[in-house]
């Protein structure tokens, strides 16, 4: 026994997980799918958070930064370097939007190539996820996930 002293924690020890528990399995699932979704992207020599500019691009069909920013949740400051970067690896540009043609940004074919490749990656997982399922279960799982991450937010 050594004679230094015990450092005791002020938390209680945690069991260890049961490999066969649905949160244990719902959350190794995530962290796969998570890593799936990141080959298509690192494939490209993109970056993760890269695929979020493209799919809010995508959607958007163009946008200013400011706009891009809040969408992402990020500051300006931030999605700057980000945006350099896609730009010279031309998967975005800098071009006029709108009727009153302000400065914002879009896809380029090359970005618009690569974003239909990550959502045909992400309807792959999705469907991989949910073959086995009913429409009606679908809907069920879903509502459930929603939930659980409702309820962990409020954590």
């Amino acid at each position: 026994m050594s004679l230094e002293p015990a450092l005791q924690s002020i938390y209680p020890p945690m069991t260890k997980p049961e490999a066969r528990s649905t949160l244990y399995r719902l959350i190794e699932a995530g962290q796969l799918a998570h890593k799936a979704l990141l080959v298509p992207l690192l494939d490209r020599g993109l970056e993760p958070g890269d695929d979020a500019v493209i799919f809010v691009l995508h959607a958007e069909l163009g946008a200013n930064e400011d706009r891009l920013a809040s969408e992402l949740g990020i500051g300006t400051d931030v999605l700057q370097p980000r945006l350099e970067r896609l730009i010279e690896r031309d998967i975005i540009a800098r071009q006029a939007i709108g009727p009153e043609l302000a400065p914002g940004l879009a896809l380029t074919e090359r970005g618009a190539r690569i974003r239909e490749v990550l959502a045909a990656n992400w309807e792959q997982l999705e469907e991989a996820l949910f073959a086995d399922l009913t429409d009606k279960k679908r809907k069920s799982l879903s509502k459930a996930l929603k939930r659980f991450v409702d309820l962990l937010h409020l954590s």
